[in-house]
């Protein structure tokens, strides 16, 4: 969580989101307390206590969220808070530590470029910010970022940093701003993320004691020079001849937006020593330090890198039932960005986990790209709070021989019963996806085999054309082989054992007479022995008979 002034107008992953929310006056109020209460304590264990509760990106945006809430129900909101109250220390800052303004995209820089010139970037490297004064080029104070004016003294841990100079030549009685970072080998951010880095070194300088081992882990970036010569190029030739080697090698002049997006995308995807977030850009021509304040300035500001995790609002949870039963709680989310991906729904896997996470709609859950293109549940951010019941299929509810029709509560898993006998492992029938087989509006598994192409033509958005051909792959179907239509039913797995013999044959094994072939034990015997007694099975093997498909006929 920076300190850093908060834009909500510039976070897209809250730009699908509806503007406001249809709540009563008394749900209003007690969701907006409920947001501001979780992130006061956020900031108190970020400012306080050194640690890292949520991600810098989901803190941003539950705050974008709140200051929305707070747009959409004035009346109800509580009195806005300072993030930075009670963050200050007692030591004064020599020049304040400003904040910056977030851009979102291009247009947002091209907009704030105008008519700048001199202008400079450099990577945003994600750690805890730190103010070094000297006196007579030796170290003499370290200050943390506090609320900009007053921080922590930390120059007992500082000393132990090696890092940062003990001694520094050609700065006399001057000040240093920049970021101590936890450091990294040839890290790269759009593969690795954070890493938790800047919480890392956060927790560390928080600790009583700084230990000798840790400290070693600890480097610094030097990002401004605030007394230091008025031109940047000057600033940083006189920071390299210090030994700040990265400030003069990691700050480059720019031109253009497209200059500055270039070195965006070079420093999001290449190796760099630390954890970065985002760039900054910089003028290089800025007023005297001695004007600066706890603020974002107008001569600086950041644009970061895509979100790796979006704050979505659960509207509600289902549960998708598999053709064996299995239950996949899915959430239904308002609309959100990430990555240039629009996601609203994200699946967790198992009943189990819903139960045990208890998501509700309402909540505030973030949402991660798992290698880089499948969403998934991260972690819930915030529970509403009103906590609305939900209906989950019971244990045991469905199995691999339930809803072999669409009875009521039936209608997933046996729509999925149809979409595999219909798929490449089934009867491979093309074009036959899950809502081509909703719209045929089956009441058994296998009545699309007495579907002409006039009852076809009669089943909504299918037209002459489709049901002539539908007509023709069902029909065709008829001649798969007898293994194919097995599998079409849903057999159960049979590992290395071959099946020889008919249906008659088949079904007349018992379990017994199945674990003697080979490859199958007890619990695999006895799925095949309830698959071929099952009464919904036998009845389609009769259906299946009557139309004459192979394997099926009554032997001779």
């Amino acid at each position: 969580m920076k300190t850093w002034m908060f834009l909500p107008f510039l976070l897209p992953c809250l730009a699908l989101a509806d503007a406001c929310p249809d709540w009563p006056s008394e749900r209003a109020s007690t969701e907006l307390a409920a947001l501001d209460t979780r992130i006061a304590d956020w900031d108190v264990q970020y400012h306080r206590e050194g640690r890292s509760p949520v991600d810098d990106e989901l803190y941003d945006q539950s705050r974008a969220r709140l200051d929305l809430l707070r747009d959409c129900f004035p009346a109800e909101a509580p009195p806005i808070r300072d993030p930075l109250a009670g963050a200050s220390g007692r030591a004064r800052h020599p020049v304040s530590q400003t904040g910056l303004d977030k851009l979102r995209d291009i247009d947002e820089l091209r907009r704030w470029l105008g008519q700048r010139r001199d202008l400079w970037v450099q990577p945003k490297v994600d750690g805890v910010a730190v103010t070094l004064v000297y006196r007579q080029g030796r170290l003499a104070q370290a200050i943390s970022r506090g609320d900009g004016d007053h921080g922590q003294d930390w120059t007992d841990k500082a000393r132990r940093i090696a890092a940062i100079p003990a001694q520094l030549a050609g700065i006399g009685d001057g000040v240093l701003q920049g970021e101590l970072y936890w450091r990294l080998d040839a890290h790269v951010q759009a593969e690795h993320g954070g890493q938790g880095a800047r919480g890392k070194v956060a927790g560390l300088l928080n600790r009583r004691e700084l230990e000798e081992r840790d400290a070693l882990g600890i480097g610094l970036f030097v990002w401004d020079w605030p007394d230091g010569p008025a031109q940047m190029e000057k600033r940083l030739q006189g920071l390299g001849a210090m030994g700040f080697e990265d400030a003069l090698e990691l700050t480059h002049p720019v031109a253009s937006a497209k200059d500055i997006a270039t070195w965006r995308e070079r420093w999001y995807r290449s190796p760099l020593p630390f954890a970065s977030d985002g760039i900054v850009i910089r003028q290089g021509i800025r007023p005297a330090a001695r004007r600066w304040k706890p603020q974002p300035p107008n001569w600086a500001v950041a644009w970061k890198y895509p979100f790796t995790k979006a704050l979505a609002e659960v509207r509600a949870v289902e549960f998708k039932v598999g053709r064996t039963g299995r239950v996949t709680p899915l959430l239904k989310l308002a609309p959100v960005e990430l990555d240039g991906r629009r996601i609203q729904r994200v699946g967790l896997g198992s009943l189990k986990r819903w139960r045990a996470l208890d998501i509700r709609p309402g909540d505030q859950v973030a949402i991660a790209l798992a290698g880089l293109t499948i969403p998934q549940l991260d972690s819930v951010v915030l529970r509403a709070a009103e906590r609305p019941k939900v209906q989950a299929p019971a244990a045991g509810q469905y199995h691999a021989l339930s809803c072999f029709r669409p009875e009521p509560d039936c209608r997933e898993q046996f729509l999925s019963r149809l979409e595999w006998l219909g798929g490449r492992k089934g009867l491979a029938l093309q074009g036959m996806g899950r809502g081509t087989w909703a719209r045929l509006q089956l009441t058994g598994l296998l009545d699309w085999l007495d579907l002409d192409v006039a009852a076809l033509e009669a089943r909504p958005g299918i037209g002459a054309l489709r049901a002539s051909a539908l007509a023709q792959r069902f029909d065709d179907a008829r001649a798969r082989p007898f293994a194919r239509w097995l599998a079409a039913l849903g057999l159960p797995p049979t590992g290395a054992a071959r099946l020889e013999g008919n249906w008659a044959t088949l079904s007349s094994r018992t379990a017994r007479d199945w674990q003697t072939r080979e490859g199958l034990g007890p619990i695999k015997a006895a799925r095949l022995e309830a698959f071929f007694q099952h009464p919904d099975v036998q009845a389609l093997a009769e259906r299946l008979r009557s139309a004459g498909v192979d394997g099926f006929a009554a032997p001779q």
